[in-house]
Formats: structure tokens, sequence, C-alpha cells
């Protein structure tokens, strides 16, 4: 992967970012939001130095000549290159206190970061907004536009699957960063960042469009109002702990609403799938209440991406009894949902939809040990009676899974697709979704035991069975509805249970 090596720390092999691209990032970083270097002209000569690393011919590989280039790397014997690489670029004492400047420089986003971004997004087809997307947008933008320095204010945007909530969270990061406001977007979920991060980066460096995104656990050390503004996507799946093994930090909301002058929310509660997840929007407004925020709420209620529009959406509701709705069929709603008898017939018509322009995927419900982690030539996915095996999204890929080349021969999970949208999805329905004589019937112990969405769950059950039921009911059923949800124009689906895949054909007509 470009600008990544394959590592050993924290208790294994990681791919972590190649030292040169750390160092040249951060300088990247100091260019384009440290005022004093960007109008001073202060120049930046990024290097790194791994003073215990013996090893060759891996850190400077061909493969990486072009951050090696922009920040060399020295190792345990270069300390001699280090002297010298320095004594090139430092020559005088720092006569003009170039250091205390830096330290002290405002942070403002660079007039030719704002300039980049723009230019690319302008004809960028995957962020256009349209009708009650613009209407929002500039709804948002007029609330972060009249802010006042000491009213904070918290904003709640709700919206369903296809109602283009990141379009418009893309949208502001790149409009506020425009009007010189320090501005990231936030998601707890990987996977959009990555995914919008590949989409900007164009005539600009990936470092500089990273730098804009940030994960939702970021803000535990954060002053108050770090920034003018923190556009959240996905406040859904927002946690009360972070880091690693959730350990750090009080609660996410908290943290973001004091990091941020004003706090964006972009929310659907019905996408809660994991166990961690607090993203609702009570607990929004009691964190801004504790802040005396002023809170401001709007919804996209129509004008769906989806061809279906709020109808599927109501249908798949009722289908998989969320809740009722008077939408007990698919008449009279233009949206292409197909129940298939085998998953390879599936996997096929997909492919063939894929072709148009690479935007359909297969995913599947995380009911299959991911053995293919460990195993590359193992499969994960397998169902024996139609001689039907495929693997899991592509390990070394992860997140960025979905815009991958050959993503289209596996198979996603939940954790990869869940705030991204396709033309056409495939769902493979797993046996932790049954239908029994009409009812849906969830099934905790079907699910993938190393699951993070369901950790803690069977511990529940031993202590409040009727809770954890409860949990674990809400979590399969999000977790369907929301893959169900990707394909803007349409949805196939196979049923590992006979009696579901009835039910569903039922429910069609």
């Amino acid at each position: 992967m470009d600008g990544v090596v394959k590592t050993y720390f924290q208790g294994g092999l990681h791919n972590t970012s190649h030292p040169s691209y750390q160092a040249w990032s951060y300088a990247k970083l100091l260019q384009d939001f440290n005022k004093s270097v960007y109008e001073d002209d202060i120049q930046l000569k990024p290097c790194a130095y791994l003073h215990n690393f013996t090893g060759e011919n891996v850190l400077d590989h061909d493969f990486y000549k072009e951050y090696v280039h922009k920040a060399p790397v020295f190792k345990q014997r270069d300390h001699r290159k280090l002297r010298s690489f320095i004594k090139k670029h430092v020559k005088y004492g720092d006569h003009s206190d170039i250091l205390y400047r830096i330290d002290n420089g405002e942070i403002r986003p660079s007039k030719m970061l704002a300039d980049s971004l723009e230019s690319m997004l302008e004809g960028n087809e995957e962020f256009v907004m349209i009708d009650e997307q613009k209407v929002a947008f500039e709804y948002v933008m007029n609330a972060v536009e009249s802010a006042e320095k000491d009213q904070k204010k918290v904003i709640l945007v709700e919206g369903g699957p296809g109602t283009g909530k990141s379009v418009i969270a893309v949208n502001l990061l790149v409009k506020l960063i425009g009007k010189g406001h320090v501005t990231s977007y936030v998601t707890k979920n990987s996977a959009p960042r990555q995914v919008y991060t590949s989409y900007l980066t164009g005539s600009m460096k990936r470092s500089s469009v990273e730098n804009l995104f940030r994960s939702s656990g970021q803000f535990i050390d954060a002053e108050p109002n770090d920034f003018d503004a923190l556009v959240v996507d996905e406040a859904h799946r927002l946690n009360e702990k972070s880091g690693l093994y959730s350990n750090q930090g009080e609660n996410q909301i908290k943290e973001i609403i004091n990091a941020s002058n004003v706090s964006v929310f972009f929310i659907d509660e019905d996408q809660r799938i994991h166990i961690n997840d607090i993203g609702r929007k009570e607990e929004i407004r009691k964190w801004a209440d504790e802040f005396d925020a002023e809170v401001i709420e709007t919804e996209l209620s129509s004008q769906f991406r989806c061809n279906g529009s709020d109808g599927y959406l109501a249908w798949i509701d009722h289908t998989l009894q969320i809740r009722d709705t008077a939408n007990t069929d698919l008449s009279d709603i233009d949206y292409d949902f197909q129940v298939y008898s085998s998953p390879n017939k599936l996997f096929e018509e997909i492919k063939k939809k894929n072709e148009i322009n690479d935007k359909s995927r297969v995913v599947a419900g995380y009911c299959w040990p991911w053995e293919s982690k460990k195993d590359s030539r193992a499969m994960d996915i397998v169902i024996p009676e139609h001689g039907f095996s495929k693997q899991w999204n592509l390990k070394d890929h992860g997140q960025k899974w979905l815009v991958q080349e050959g993503s289209m021969e596996q198979v996603g999970c939940i954790h990869t697709c869940q705030g991204l949208e396709l033309d056409y999805v495939g769902v493979i329905i797993g046996p932790d979704f049954k239908v029994r004589e009409g009812k849906v019937v969830t099934d905790l112990d079907e699910r993938y035991t190393y699951d993070s969405s369901i950790r803690g769950l069977k511990k529940m059950r031993k202590k409040d069975p009727d809770k954890a039921a409860a949990v674990a009911d809400r979590i399969i059923k999000n977790t369907y509805r929301t893959l169900m949800t990707r394909g803007m124009k349409g949805c196939y689906i196979y049923c590992t249970d006979k009696e579901t895949e009835e039910y569903f054909r039922n429910r069609v007509r």
C-alpha cells in the first residue's frame, strides 16, 4: 500500500505509515494550517531517524522513493549522514525566533489548501448535492457563520440511509475550510474517512487531505474551542470511551462539543449496530445542555437518493420488524429488489451491475469466521450446498475495501460499508436472522464470536437475559437494515434459511 509498511508494535505485526511519510505529513500539516509557516514562507525540511533500526532494503526500497526523497530516512548507522543533512539545512543560529513563531502561530487553513479542496470538489459527482441536501447544507453553513465565540452551537441533522448525510458533511468540510474556519470531518468508523480521502485526493497529496479527517476518539485532550467547527458523520456510531481497549476519555460526545465552537452531528439512530454505540439525539442534547450550547435541529426527510425514496425504507423497517409501517409490499415503489435462491446467482447478477461503473458490491451478515485473515488461501463465507465460497473484504485494505481493485471478488461486512453508498448491493442474510411462522427471530449465537459489535453481550446475557436479547435483536436487525440500504438503485438478497427466503418473497408481493 502507498506510504505504508508492516512492522512489529503494539504486540504484533501491523500496517503503519512509513517513517518518511509520517515526517513529511507532519510538515504538510504545518504548511497547510500554521499561519506563520505559510505567510512568512518558513521552509520545513522533514526527515526520519530510526536510531534503533539496523535493517536494510525495506524503508529505502524504490516503492517508497517518493516519500524518502521528501523526507530522507536515517537508520542506526546513518548518524553521520543525519549530521550532514542537518548541517546542510541549518547553517546559522535562530536569530529570527523561527521556532517561537511556529509554536505560537495562529492555526488557520491556508488559501492554497482551501483552493485545492474547492477545485477537487467541483465536478466530482460523488459530492454533488441535490434538493434538500443543498437546503440542509445552507442551513448549517448559516448557523456556523453566525456563531459567536462565547456561545457554543450543537446542530443535529437527522436523516435515513441515502439522504446524502455524508455528501453534505464533506461539502461542509470543504466550504468551511475555504472560509478560513478550522474544521475537521469526524467519524468513529474509519471506512468513510478512508474512502472519502481517496475520492478527494487528486492534485493534492494524500497527507493534506488526511489531515482533515479525524477519528472520534482524537479529542480526549483537546482544549475548549480548539476547532471552529467539527462535522461529525455517522454520529450514531459514537462511543463513550476511546482508545484501542476502550479505556480512555470520558465520553466522545462531550469531548467533541468541548473541542469545537460549533458541533454538527449527522445521525440515524436506526443504524446503531454495535453494543457500544451511544449516538442518540437524547444523549447529544444532554451534553449540549452541560455546555449551555444552543441546540439546532433539522431533518432530511425527503428526496432520498434511493430510487424507492422513503417508501423502500419504510418497507425495510416493516419487513425486518423494526417498526410497523403502512408499506407492506413493494408495489408502486421504483426500486429494484430481488430475492435469489442461489448465492452464486446473486454474485453473478451483482458482477453484471458492477461492470457498468464499479459501484456494486456483495456484503453479508457477520456470521462466518474470518479464516483468510490468518491464511490468505482460506475461504470464509462457505455455503457447501451451493458450492459457494468467498473471502471477507481484503485484509490489507480493511476499511478502504470498497474502492480497492479486486474488491468485487470479496464479500464486505458491516464495518467496511456503513456510511457509504453503492448503486446496487447484494446481501447474504446469514443464520443470525430467521423468520419462523411470520415472526423475525434473531440469534446471537449465530453471529461470529469475535465480532466486536457483540463483544460483552454473552456476558450480559448471564446477568440480564431479557436486556441482552433486546440489545442483540436491535443490533442484528439494524445491521441488515444498514446493509440492505447501501444500494441506491437496487438490493438483491440471498437467505441461508429457506423459510426466511419465502418470507421475503411474500413481502415483495
